[in-house]
């Protein structure tokens, strides 16, 4: 036994509290250099995709980029507004506004239509992206002119206000999914080993993971950049990977002593558990981190820090398992020799470790598999085609600034505005740039393309030209009275680009053009997505079968983790149309259906459940061929296999389970639907997949499921059992 699993394993139980001391100086040492550099926000720049972004790109070029706003509403609490009052209190909010640095501008006041309130526009300096930190500085001047004109009501929003609002729900909701996940996982754990000790030492590791990854994502941040997800999918990937990890391990630990029935020492039995699980979560490790890399391939700055941030907290809980995890295994079996001594010194019996192998529980859900393996194969695959179905009619939209809790103040004085304001409800940003000398032409052409749009119901016939300082560049805005996400907006951008502009703008030679705005950046970021799903799917697959392949030696078994995989991803993403694109879930769920998918859930989930799905292939498959290389008939090798890891998958599956759950609880709807889509993928693949599919084939493949070579090491002589175990499964 001297793979590198087993070495790292074995110089940690020689010195455990060096290594425990020295993994804590690690996760010290991360925290500290992370906090030390800082984290590498991503900047406006990095959002930009599709022709929204390459129109963003060329107006901030000529210095002609939209500024991020905040809008103040300024009303009577009850009856007609006071003239004079509300004079008053704009002329005291626009001195009062245009005092702070970071404000470039303060608009004139508006009227409603219906002459009840009045709407000042602040214009904020610098990045659209830093424009929520500076925010505060408005709301307060806001504020503090209420307080001169209490018979007036002063109601502020704006992006800004909304994003700072969001991110306050988010860090609320993350608490509270932290309450619930804690506990739960805590009392799943002590059922698990019965023990409290053993029960905490697997959370304890995968928190203390998770505070590595923190800090050495803010590293990382510096190579690419964090789009403020980062975090999130650290907490959510980390306690599920990181508490599975050691579970594997701490499983086996259990199964070895149970059957070495005191003859082990206690380094003795970690370094059996490194040979085995330790290795497991090495393969398992390393899949999901290359599963997760192939989001790099997107080119999308979300998915970037998303990936980042798994890679991050997988491989520091890999490294967990195989250094700081053997040394409080060691630690903690040393104590439970010494109690054992105690216990032999005053006459009692030793107390014997429960065993993990399958129970009655376990061969009653296999007797379908290994009765009948063709019609559980057949009916387990319908079944799981049948939640394939609802995909037919998956609608995938960018989740916009409309979807967001009305429980955020700033979104409930958003609605108002709307509805005070309906000419106000989106703007469209065309941007042209061209040769100085066609100004000019660009200037009559954009002039043209206004009057179209004048003539045309979807715009309300208002629009506002401006042009760059060195003539080059000239933007165009134009104003749509309807929601962001609603038809008739989409339906304006689409006649923008599609008709008014070849028809004006493209006819000036040379001249680029596109259209920018909220409702272009809905519509582009999915077609992106889109675009790059092929890239994606097709490198993950690939990753899948070469990933299985090296860990089984076998093309057979490599085929069919990837249909297994897309099955299960498939199955998932049809329930997760079920249930949100309609409204009966609603009520139980606490969520207003928008009738469509987040553009990132589809392939956010088949990347982390290829790889999740790993964790629970690598660690069932081991066993299997384990028995096979000790010398066992693959029937009989995929039953015992199956029911001794059955327990483990199983925990392992509620754990991972209570993790994704629990961000179902929270308000923003993307991260719902990435919760619950998490949450059924683990329970189809560890219920479904890993008990009736996975068997079923086995078995009725035989032999052929190693092809093309079938493993043979026959164990040396004169060894344990446990000891042959680990010696074949190098």
């Amino acid at each position: 036994m001297n793979s590198l699993t087993v070495r790292m394993a074995r110089s940690s139980a020689r010195h455990p509290w060096r290594a425990i001391v020295g993994w804590l100086v690690f996760v010290a040492l991360c925290l500290g250099v992370g906090g030390a550099v800082g984290t590498n926000s991503a900047r406006t720049a990095d959002y930009r995709v599709g022709e929204a972004g390459r129109a963003e790109a060329l107006a901030a070029e000529g210095l002609l980029e939209r500024r991020s706003t905040e809008q103040v509403l300024i009303s009577a609490r009850s009856g007609a507004l006071d003239e004079r009052a509300s004079a008053a209190a704009v002329r005291d909010l626009t001195a009062r506004m245009e005092r702070l640095p970071d404000v470039a501008d303060v608009a004139a006041p508006v009227r409603s239509a219906d002459g009840r309130t009045l709407l000042v526009e602040v214009a904020l300096k610098g990045e659209e992206r830093d424009a929520k930190d500076k925010v505060d500085a408005l709301t307060a001047q806001t504020a503090a002119v209420q307080e001169l004109h209490p018979g007036l009501l002063l109601e502020e929003t704006g992006s800004p206000s909304i994003s700072k609002g969001v991110d306050a729900q988010r860090s609320a909701d993350l608490a509270l999914s932290e309450k619930i996940t804690l506990p739960v996982t805590l009392l799943t754990l002590l059922v698990v080993f019965g023990s409290l000790t053993m029960a905490a030492v697997p959370l304890l590791l995968a928190l203390s993971s998770i505070a590595a990854a923190v800090g050495l994502s803010m590293v990382a941040s510096h190579l690419s950049p964090d789009a403020g997800v980062g975090t999130n999918v650290i907490l959510m990937i980390g306690l599920a990977v990181g508490v599975d990890y050691t579970l594997f391990h701490l499983k086996r630990e259990r199964e070895e002593r149970a059957r070495g029935e005191g003859r082990l020492s206690a380094e003795a039995l970690v370094e059996l558990a490194a040979a085995t699980s330790g290795r497991a979560v090495v393969v398992s490790g390393l899949a999901v981190v290359a599963s997760t890399a192939t989001l790099y391939l997107a080119s999308d700055v979300i998915f970037s820090s998303l990936a980042t941030g798994t890679v991050v907290v997988v491989l520091v809980a890999v490294a967990s398992s195989l250094t700081a995890l053997p040394a409080l295994l060691t630690v903690l079996g040393r104590r439970a020799e010494r109690r054992a001594e105690r216990r032999a010194a005053r006459g009692k019996p030793a107390r014997r470790t429960r065993a993990t192998g399958g129970g009655r529980l376990w061969t009653a859900l296999l007797r379908p598999a290994a009765r009948h393996p063709l019609a559980t194969l057949c009916l387990s695959v319908l079944a799981l085609l049948a939640l394939v179905v609802p995909l037919a009619g998956l609608h995938i939209t960018e989740m916009s600034r409309d979807t967001h809790s009305r429980d955020i103040p700033a979104m409930r004085v958003y609605d108002r505005l709307n509805d005070t304001f309906p000419e106000r409800r989106v703007t469209h940003q065309v941007v042209v740039r061209a040769d100085a000398s066609r100004a000019a032409q660009v200037t009559g052409a954009l002039r043209e393309l206004a009057e179209r749009a004048d003539a045309d119901p979807l715009f309300t016939g208002t629009s506002r030209l401006r042009g760059s300082a060195d003539h080059r560049t000239s933007t165009l805005e134009l104003n749509v009275p309807h929601l962001g996400n609603s038809d008739e907006a989409h339906a304006s951008l689409d006649h923008l680009r599609d008709t008014y502009l070849p028809a004006t703008v493209g006819r000036v030679p040379g001249a680029e053009y596109g259209v920018s705005g909220d409702v272009a950046r809905y519509a582009d970021y999915p077609a992106h997505q889109n675009g790059k799903l092929p890239l994606v799917l097709g490198a993950l697959l690939l990753v899948t079968f070469l990933m299985t392949l090296y860990a089984f030696r076998s093309v057979v078994l490599g085929l069919i983790g990837v249909v297994l995989n897309l099955l299960s991803a498939a199955a998932s993403l049809g329930l997760l149309v079920l249930v949100f694109q309609g409204t009966w879930a609603e009520g139980l769920l606490d969520f207003t259906s928008t009738g469509s998918i987040g553009s990132r859930v589809p392939l956010f989930l088949f990347v982390i459940l290829f790889g999740l799905s790993m964790d629970y292939q690598v660690f069932v498959v081991s066993r299997i061929r384990e028995a096979v290389l000790a010398g066992a008939p693959t029937r009989q090798a995929v039953l015992d296999g199956i029911r001794s890891s059955a327990s483990v998958v199983t925990s392992a599956a509620v754990v991972m389970t209570t993790v994704f759950v629990s961000f179902v609880f929270l308000h923003i709807i993307e991260m719902k639907q990435i919760g619950f889509v998490l949450a059924a993928a683990v329970l189809l693949d560890a219920f479904v997949v890993r008990i009736l599919v996975l068997p079923s084939a086995m078995l009725l493949l035989g032999e052929r499921t190693w092809w093309p070579v079938r493993p043979a090491a026959p164990a040396p002589r004169g060894r344990t059992a446990p000891e042959r175990a680990a010696v074949d499964v190098r």
